[in-house]
């Protein structure tokens, strides 16, 4: 195969975690053993290749002919369980693993269509498409005979109930106390304390527009990727939905669209809408700490206009929804 050039905010990525810069350098070494050892072949003519933020995504053929890709991820956290959860789904609802091995970011995945997401349909026509996934998605451990152990939501909140304070203040109160206040009732009320172990599900937790894809046999619809699995109350899916393609939302009256969209895709998803409204709200805090913690303001300011609009007050201050920068 030839040597792949991977692109710079992919390289710059990689760097920021331990083991990226070695990944890197052996990045098209490992793609040619992976080639030689479940013998495939490239396939141009197939699109691509694709490249994620911390993944690269080659289109190939299996020794049968079968369409597939070859995706290799930089090492990190989020991604050490993607195969496992795959192997639960088994295709229903998210893209099938075709082969994994000992090296858990190194996948042979079902070919998608790559060029055709969530992204490419209407706005208003999305919950019906991502609904129905969800609810293929979402299953109960109780099913389980031999699920690995993954972290739950639950345990997530109450690291919260510590950590966004501590950050808040840290950062010198950077928005409304009120608005943390909303947030930690939340991690109080739905945190390891509260925590209602039996609506518990298997979460994808980045389930957004991009990251559903179309496949290829049309009958079959569309398919999730890039899981980040966790266990947890299914409302905890939504918030990636509302913090991207903010720029659709109607521009005489972005919030109450917002807020709208919320309660439209809970009904799609078969969701409570207040519940999920306090996840939402939580996640984008949360998200909002980090970025100022990282620099990125404008970014912080788009998590901050969701999570107090979710609230029923949007900051003031802020710019105007459709100039918030994007995700």
């Amino acid at each position: 195969m030839i040597p792949m050039e991977l692109p710079a905010d992919l390289r710059l990525n990689a760097l920021q975690l331990p083991g990226g810069s070695r990944w890197l350098q052996q990045f098209n070494n490992l793609c040619a053993a992976m080639f030689e050892s479940w013998q495939l072949e490239a396939d141009p003519a197939g699109g691509g290749p694709w490249f994620g933020q911390l993944a690269a995504v080659v289109p190939v053929r299996t020794r049968s002919g079968t369409p597939a890709v070859l995706k290799l991820a930089v090492p990190h956290d989020e991604a050490l369980l993607e195969s496992a959860v795959l192997r639960i789904w088994d295709g229903r609802g998210a893209v099938a693993l075709l082969r994994s091995g000992k090296d858990p970011f190194v996948q042979l995945l079902e070919r998608l269509d790559g060029d055709r997401s969530l992204l490419d349909i209407p706005l208003d026509e999305t919950a019906a498409v991502w609904g129905p996934l969800v609810r293929q998605l979402h299953r109960s451990p109780e099913a389980a005979e031999s699920w690995p152990s993954f972290e739950t939501v639950a345990a997530t909140a109450e690291q919260w109930s510590d950590s966004l304070p501590a950050d808040w203040s840290a950062l010198g109160e950077p928005f409304d106390r009120w608005l943390l206040e909303c947030a930690l009732e939340v991690c109080q009320v739905r945190g390891t304390v509260g925590r209602r172990e039996a609506r518990d599900v298997l979460v994808h937790t980045d389930l957004h527009y991009g990251n559903v894809l179309a496949r290829t046999d049309t009958a079959r619809s569309f398919a999730a990727i890039d899981p980040k699995p966790m266990l947890g109350e299914a409302e905890f899916e939504v918030a990636p939905m509302l913090w991207n393609r903010i720029p659709d939302l109607h521009a005489t009256d972005p919030e109450t669209h917002l807020v709208r969209r919320c309660e439209e895709l809970c009904a799609a998803a078969e969701l409570q809408p207040e519940t999920t409204l306090q996840w939402s709200i939580v996640r984008e805090v949360s998200n909002a700490l980090d970025y100022l913690q990282h620099g990125s303001s404008g970014h912080a300011q788009r998590s901050l206009w969701v999570a107090s609009t979710l609230a029923g007050r949007t900051l003031p201050g802020l710019p105007p929804a459709h100039e918030l920068q994007l995700p």
